[in-house]
């Protein structure tokens, strides 16, 4: 069974915001394209590339702002909760880029153009969304984090583990900015574990995390030491 952490935007207000976008982005485009503008042919000529442009910034946003496509659910299981990306979301972000580099590739073949607003809007449409799946998509993908009355359970990249609770002497949440960052777990022998949430890149999820170390580890929670202002 799943549960809804985070639903999407509802579909009029996305149709509003990516309409708006294309608009915006199609517009502001007609710098790309070496044209004269008070030319009505030439603005003809030019307004099919700057609505492509305005599709690839759509595309580039579907990939960016993940509340718009990308609903975010927990797993339950018995005695407790995974926490883990979703691996469809990756596939689906990856489907989305793909045309991206396709239409500069047709746009650049087919008008002339300012080769220095090219690289600009290539670097924000192309290598943003890029960046964004790759670390936070391939890479992590197969992490989780799974927690129940037992167990702690982790994958992050290369690091993994799994503990028992009975084995667990205390726990403590570091945070920054009020978001949950990591997670350490001080052992009976005294060994020291940390998970890192924001490196697994489980951001959807802080508050969840949170909510369920809170209830159901609340006798092993420890403060994190206070920071020491000092003044001179």
């Amino acid at each position: 069974m799943r549960t809804l952490v985070r639903p999407t935007y509802p579909t009029n207000v996305n149709v509003i915001i990516l309409t708006f976008m294309f608009f915006v982005a199609s517009f502001f485009s007609y710098e790309m394209f070496d044209v004269h503008f008070h030319d009505p042919h030439h603005f003809r000529n030019a307004r099919p590339g700057m609505g492509l442009m305005g599709v690839s910034v759509v595309l580039m946003i579907l990939i960016m702002w993940e509340e718009i496509l990308f609903h975010v659910k927990v797993k339950e299981i018995k005695g407790g909760l995974i926490f883990r990306n979703q691996r469809q979301k990756i596939k689906t972000q990856i489907l989305l880029f793909l045309p991206i580099p396709a239409i500069f590739t047709f746009v650049y073949l087919e008008y002339d153009l300012k080769v220095s607003h090219l690289m600009i809007w290539a670097a924000v449409c192309i290598l943003l969304p890029a960046i964004e799946i790759v670390v936070s998509g391939i890479n992590s993908h197969r992490n989780f984090l799974k927690l129940t009355s037992r167990m702690i359970k982790y994958k992050n990249n290369k690091k993994e583990g799994s503990f028992e609770m009975k084995d667990i002497k205390n726990i403590t949440i570091i945070k920054e900015k009020r978001f949950i960052q990591k997670i350490q777990l001080l052992f009976t022998n005294n060994e020291l574990v940390t998970i890192d949430i924001d490196e697994m890149h489980l951001h959807a999820f802080y508050d969840s995390i949170y909510s369920f170390i809170k209830i159901h580890y609340k006798h092993l929670l420890k403060e994190p030491p206070a920071t020491k202002v000092v003044t001179s």
